[in-house]
């Protein structure tokens, strides 16, 4: 009996050992979370100062605080801002974990989980300049989501399921906010704010909370 006992937990232990070989699993809700908060700081910022939620053709051309040239000027610099933020607490965090469980941050398999993530991102980056370029701010607010929620399920295979559902529902919001061109930046930050906090909430206490005390 003792003997069929040590043969599945040494099973469970090479499964065990598989799984967290072929997935990236220092990723912090944490980092979720304040990347959460960031975005709805910057969103906050940017409705403070354009006074508007909506940035297609006909609203901002009815601006008289600010030119189109000084709008594309300062949301380019807010939005950059809350990236690097973001990434850098984001990277801050996941760091943290990593240490607390032992694991390299940087492997094959993270090394690949970031390829994966960067194609899209990249493509879509370009993809929002070429909007901004061409005075079509409404369109760079739902492509951002868009490409995002791609870039995260893409990544998704290399990290937890989690992942993955963040990934559709950042997508499902962009494709929603592309009718909603009203409410370009109340979407936004529902989608890089409210949901990025709602992730990170879940992942922390999913897989977090409980190693953090031991």
């Amino acid at each position: 009996m003792n003997s069929q006992q040590d043969s599945i937990q040494a099973l469970s232990e090479i499964r065990d050992l598989m799984h967290r070989s072929s997935k990236f699993l220092s990723l912090s809700g944490l980092s979720g979370i304040f990347a959460g908060i960031t975005a709805l700081i910057g969103a906050s910022v940017a409705y403070l100062r354009l006074k508007t939620d909506a940035f297609n053709y006909e609203s901002s051309e009815q601006m008289t605080v600010l030119t189109r040239r000084d709008m594309i000027e300062f949301i380019l610099i807010d939005g950059s801002i809350v990236l690097v933020v973001a990434i850098l607490l984001g990277c801050f965090f996941t760091i943290r974990k990593a240490k607390k469980s032992g694991q390299s941050v940087w492997n094959p398999v993270s090394k690949r989980m970031l390829v994966s993530l960067l194609i899209p991102l990249v493509t879509g980056g370009i993809f929002c300049l070429a909007m901004f370029y061409r005075n079509m701010l409404w369109v760079s607010f739902p492509a951002t989501l868009i490409f995002y929620g791609l870039a995260l399920l893409n990544a998704s295979k290399y990290t937890v399921r989690d992942l993955e559902y963040l990934g559709i529902l950042e997508v499902i919001l962009g494709l929603i906010s592309l009718f909603l061109t009203g409410y370009n930046l109340l979407v936004w930050a529902f989608g890089f704010g409210v949901l990025h906090i709602v992730y990170g909430t879940l992942m922390y206490f999913k897989y977090e909370r409980g190693t953090s005390h031991s």
